[in-house]
C-alpha cells in the first residue's frame, strides 16, 4: 500500500513530466493500447512512470541518471521489488522515445498482448 510520502510525490512528479513522458502518455492514454494505464502510480515505495495495473505492467523512462553506478543499483533494486509483486517492468531509454517510438510502442503491445493470453 502506498504511503502518504509516495502518493505527494507521484502527484509532483506528473507535473514535471518530462517531454518523453508526455509523449508516451499520448500514445497510451484513454486505452489507445486497448488497456488502461495510470501515469506516475504508487506501488509501494516506489512510483513507476506508466502503470496497467489490470495486467500489472510497469513502464519506465530512463534518462542519463540511471546509468550512473548509483542509478544502475537502485534500478535493480526497484526493479526486484516490483517484480516481487509480480509486475513486468519493461524499461526503456528516453532517446527510445525520440528516435523510434513506434518500437517502443510495439514492445509494449506486445507485453499487452502476452498477459491478456
Amino acid at each position: 500500500m502506498p504511503q502518504f510520502k509516495e502518493i505527494t510525490k507521484a502527484r509532483v512528479l506528473r507535473k514535471k513530466e518530462t517531454q518523453e513522458e508526455k509523449i508516451l502518455w499520448e500514445k497510451l492514454r484513454n486505452n489507445k493500447l486497448g488497456i488502461k494505464f495510470r501515469r506516475q502510480h504508487p506501488v509501494d515505495v516506489f512510483v513507476v512512470d506508466f502503470y496497467a495495473p489490470k495486467i500489472k505492467l510497469g513502464i519506465e523512462l530512463d534518462g542519463s541518471q540511471h546509468s550512473t553506478k548509483d542509478g544502475k543499483e537502485y534500478d535493480e533494486m526497484r526493479t526486484k521489488h516490483l517484480k516481487s509483486k509480480d509486475i513486468i517492468l519493461l524499461r526503456f531509454w528516453n532517446s527510445d522515445i525520440n528516435k523510434d517510438l513506434n518500437n517502443v510502442l510495439n514492445r509494449i503491445k506486445l507485453e499487452i498482448n502476452k498477459s491478456k493470453n
